[in-house]
């Protein structure tokens, strides 16, 4: 079973973060959700969400991070070390990085954007620095998998399915899910 992790710091977007999160546990993908600073962190609209734990107390090999958009959540997360270098090392051991609306900024931060098509929130393709910028709603190149935004999520989330478990558990819960 695949083991991904998400990094959720105060100010992401919350429906996208549970989105994702939720369908790839439909899918039966173990998904842990990690705290930047505090395991209750507070979304952009006030929502506050429970970690599993913080993402300093993770520890064990995992398959891919994905990583939600929202302000100011993606600015605290680029402003990360450590959130930049999982994604860094993630990449190099070509596992899955993926990330929603403006959370693809982190990933061009930590240099893996360079000649991959991308796409994100309208406005933000200035921080997606070496990508080449794509309007689809979802963009896969290898191991790197981004959307536009919260109108995306259902669709971002089925990509990563597909990516992770297969064609045939993202149907699944696509058809589970009246979508």
């Amino acid at each position: 079973m695949a083991q991904i992790i998400t990094i959720l710091a105060d100010g992401f977007e919350e429906i996208e973060a549970v989105t994702f999160i939720d369908l790839l546990r439909r899918a039966r993908i173990k998904t842990t959700v990690l705290g930047l600073n505090t395991e209750e962190v507070r979304g952009s609209h006030g929502i506050i969400v429970t970690s599993d734990m913080l993402l300093g107390d993770f520890y064990g090999p995992i398959d891919g991070v994905v990583l939600p958009g929202g302000q100011p959540g993606t600015t605290n997360l680029a402003n990360s070390p450590e959130v930049l270098k999982i994604v860094k090392e993630a990449n190099s051991a070509g596992l899955l990085c993926a990330a929603i609306c403006a959370g693809p900024s982190v990933l061009a931060k930590a240099g893996i954007l360079t000649g991959v098509e991308a796409t994100c929130y309208p406005g933000v393709e200035s921080k997606l620095s070496g990508a080449i910028i794509s309007e689809l709603p979802v963009a896969r190149h290898k191991n790197i998998i981004t959307s536009r935004g919260v109108g995306t999520a259902i669709p971002f989330a089925l990509e990563l399915i597909s990516y992770l478990a297969g064609e045939e558990a993202a149907l699944k819960v696509k058809e589970a899910i009246l979508f």
